[in-house]
């Protein structure tokens, strides 16, 4: 993992806000299974880091709180990015040895990365993953090679004998992928409203990023075009934040949003917006 795509100029990913349906069921499921620290720990709310310090993820559970809704624009999954090979290695032990080997798991070799799938206990979307160095990334014309073939299982596997001891101290969240509803006017609010660059495109989806990144936001229409937005008591997804360099970065992409006729509203020390499909973004100085 290069710390250059999630520090300073870096527009990135900080954190991750969701519901969830059994708030002492998630904690059991982040805490001891996935290795996360517990920052906060309310009736309704934990927060949760890889370091002790940072959060990373915030599990709520609201009030009369619904299952995840099917066929919804919201969360496919959010990214986390462990720093070396060697701790995917240790992961994907783990997974085998808690599970049996009866969790129902995906491995994807995105060129660029390995990956491994799976779901919380509620069905939102998990990718853990490592990238390989960015000097291994293929570059065209601004397009970064990117595909989803078979991951190579005994070759993790046999990367490193050590066992899983939690999330690394150095974890971030790599990337967020969003379910939208329609990709134009996606494409506008990322692009021209917050200054992504789309650096690969599949079809139905974009993939877009900061700073020279694969990619810190996917987006894609696979639930629908015109996909409903999910009710707010539900599972999933409540918000995410991007974290900016200093202000005027911070107030020049305020301006590009208002641009684009994004509505920014001001909190106390972040603003907080929504893409066209109902996603939810708070904006932050890093």
């Amino acid at each position: 993992m290069e710390k250059k795509f999630f520090e300073q100029p870096t527009i990135y990913v900080g954190e991750v806000n969701i519901n969830v349906t059994d708030l002492k069921k998630s904690i059991t499921f982040y805490k001891d299974f996935m290795g996360f620290k517990v920052l906060v720990e309310e009736e309704y709310k934990a927060v949760l880091s890889a370091d002790g310090k940072i959060p990373l993820l915030t599990l709520e559970q609201p009030e009369n709180v619904a299952p995840k809704e099917a066929r919804t624009t919201g969360l496919y999954h959010f990214a986390i990015l462990l720093p070396t090979r060697g701790d995917l290695s240790a992961f994907l032990k783990h997974i085998i040895q808690a599970s049996g080997g009866q969790m129902r798991l995906g491995a994807s070799d995105h060129y660029v990365s390995e990956a491994l799938y799976f779901d919380d206990p509620d069905g939102n979307g998990i990718e853990i993953a490592h990238d390989r160095d960015s000097s291994e990334w293929n570059w065209s014309d601004n397009q970064v090679s990117m595909a989803t073939v078979a991951l190579d299982g005994d070759d993790l596997l046999a990367e490193t004998e050590e066992g899983w001891k939690g999330m690394p101290t150095d974890t971030v969240i790599g990337h967020i992928h969003l379910h939208v509803s329609d990709i134009e006017k996606t494409r506008r609010f990322y692009v021209n409203g917050l200054g992504y660059d789309v650096v690969t495109e599949f079809p139905g989806a974009l993939f877009t990023s900061h700073n020279g990144y694969h990619h810190h936001i996917g987006l894609n229409v696979w639930n629908g075009v015109g996909a409903p937005t999910p009710t707010e008591n539900s599972a999933g997804l409540n918000w995410f934040t991007l974290n900016f360099p200093d202000e005027d970065a911070l107030h020049k992409t305020k301006i590009n949003l208002e641009k684009v006729g994004a509505s920014v509203k001001a909190e106390e020390d972040y603003y907080v917006t929504e893409d066209p499909s109902g996603n939810t973004i708070q904006l932050r100085l890093n």
